[in-house]
C-alpha cells in the first residue's frame, strides 16, 4: 500500500545514509561504515487492528503508532449464532481488514474494546446488555484462530487509554474519560495507572448516586444514579418528570410539543436537544437542569479521582456539546471540592473507542 511508502520514510532513509557516510569519513574505515545500522524491517511502522465491539455494530480499524487511521471497515453485529458465530465473524473481518496490507507480518495484535461487564483477568465478555447472550470468550479463541496476541477491555477504559495515547492526556497523569451516550461511563487514569478495580468495575461512574429520592429507575435496575437522569436512554425520562412541574399553557406554548410530535411518551433526546438549538425556552431549561445533574456527576468523579483534565464523548456530548458541556461548566463548581479541571469534548470525537483499542496493543505494558 502506497501509504507504507510515504516521503517521510525516504526522507529518514536519506538521513540514515548521511549518517552513514559522515560516519565512514571520521572513521576511514568501511567497517565501521558497515557498523552503522541500517533501516530494518523492525524499524518500519508497526501496525495493529483496533476493533469496537458493539451490540448493533462492530467498527474495526487498522492504525500505526503514531494514531494513523490507515483502513477501517463498519459491519452489523452478528447476534443469532451466539458466542460461536459472533467469534467467527470477528476471525472474518479481522482477516479481510488485514488483507489490505498484503501480508500480515507486521500486524502486533488485536485489540478489542466492547461494551459489558469482563472478568477479572480481561479474557471474556461477562455481561453484554445488548446481546441475547453473554459469557462471550474473546482473548483465547481470536488467539487461537490468529495467531498474534488479541487484548480485551471495556469500551470507556480502552477511551481512556485512546485519549490518554493519542489525544487529550498525551501530558498528564491523572485523566478520567467520561461517555454520555445511550449510558454512561468512564474510564480514569491515577497517577499514570488505569484503574480497574478487584472486577474491573472500577469506572462504573454511570452507577453513582445523584438523587437520594430515587425518582427514576437505571437499568440496571437500582435507582437515583446519574445513567437514570443524564443518559441519552433515560434523558427523556427525567424531561417527562420535570414537566410534571409546567402547567399546561407553558407546555402547549414549547416547541418540544411540534418536536416530539404531540407524543411525549415517544420523546427521545434527540427531540429535547433539536428543541433547545431551536431556541425553545422550556427545553433550555429543561436541558439545565439535565446539565446540572450532568454537573453533581462530574464534581463527583473530580472528588473522587482529582484529574487533571476530564475529556468528554458519546454520541449526546458530541452531538450537543455546548448544551452538554456548558452547563456543567456552570454548576460543578458548586459540588466539588477539588480543584475543578479542564473539561472538554474529546478531540478524538467518535473514534476515541478506536484510538484505544489500538492503544492496547502498542502500549499494554500500560494497562
Amino acid at each position: 500500500m502506497e501509504v507504507f511508502c510515504g516521503t517521510a520514510e525516504l526522507a529518514e532513509e536519506e538521513r540514515l545514509n548521511s549518517l552513514r557516510f559522515l560516519w565512514m569519513k571520521k572513521c576511514n574505515s568501511f567497517e565501521a561504515f558497515r557498523s552503522v545500522p541500517k533501516r530494518r524491517n523492525e524499524m518500519a511502522k508497526k501496525i495493529a487492528v483496533g476493533v469496537d465491539l458493539g451490540g448493533t455494530n462492530i467498527r474495526m480499524v487498522l492504525g500505526d503508532e503514531k494514531g494513523r487511521i490507515l483502513s477501517r471497515m463498519n459491519v452489523r453485529t452478528e447476534s443469532r449464532k451466539g458466542p460461536e458465530g459472533l467469534i467467527q465473524q470477528l476471525v472474518r473481518i479481522i482477516r479481510s481488514i488485514m488483507s489490505n496490507l498484503g501480508s500480515d507480518e507486521d500486524v502486533l495484535g488485536v485489540g478489542v474494546a466492547s461494551a459489558g461487564t469482563l472478568d477479572a483477568e480481561r479474557k471474556t465478555i461477562k455481561i453484554f446488555a445488548n446481546l441475547p447472550f453473554n459469557n462471550i470468550p474473546i482473548v483465547e479463541p481470536l488467539e487461537e484462530e490468529l495467531k498474534m496476541p488479541v487484548h480485551l477491555l471495556n469500551d470507556c477504559s480502552a477511551a481512556a487509554i485512546g485519549e490518554k495515547m493519542f489525544g487529550a492526556g498525551r501530558n498528564v497523569e491523572n485523566l478520567v474519560y467520561i461517555t454520555i451516550s445511550t449510558g454512561i461511563g468512564g474510564g480514569v487514569y491515577v497517577d499514570g495507572h488505569l484503574l480497574f478495580g478487584k472486577d474491573g468495575n472500577a469506572h462504573e461512574i454511570g452507577h453513582m448516586t445523584i438523587d437520594m429520592a430515587g425518582r427514576l429507575l437505571c437499568g440496571c435496575g437500582k435507582r437515583g444514579h446519574w445513567e437514570a437522569y443524564c443518559s441519552g436512554k433515560n434523558i427523556p425520562n427525567y424531561a417527562r418528570l420535570l414537566l410534571q412541574e409546567k402547567s399546561s399553557e407553558e407546555i402547549e406554548r414549547s416547541l418540544l410539543v411540534k418536536f416530539s410530535k404531540d407524543n411525549f411518551q415517544s420523546m427521545t433526546a434527540k427531540d429535547l436537544y433539536d428543541a433547545a438549538k431551536s431556541g425553545d425556552a422550556l427545553s433550555k431549561e429543561i436541558v439545565d437542569k439535565i446539565g446540572e445533574a450532568n454537573a453533581l456527576g462530574f464534581a463527583n468523579v473530580i472528588n473522587l479521582y482529582d484529574p487533571e483534565i476530564i475529556t468528554v464523548g458519546g454520541t449526546v456530548a458530541l452531538k450537543n456539546e455546548d448544551l452538554v458541556i456548558n452547563p456543567i461548566q456552570k454548576y460543578v463548581e458548586n459540588y466539588a471540592v477539588n480543584r475543578v479541571p479542564d473539561i472538554k469534548i474529546t478531540p478524538l470525537g467518535g473514534d476515541v473507542v478506536l484510538y484505544g483499542a489500538l492503544a492496547m496493543v502498542f502500549h499494554e505494558n500500560n494497562l
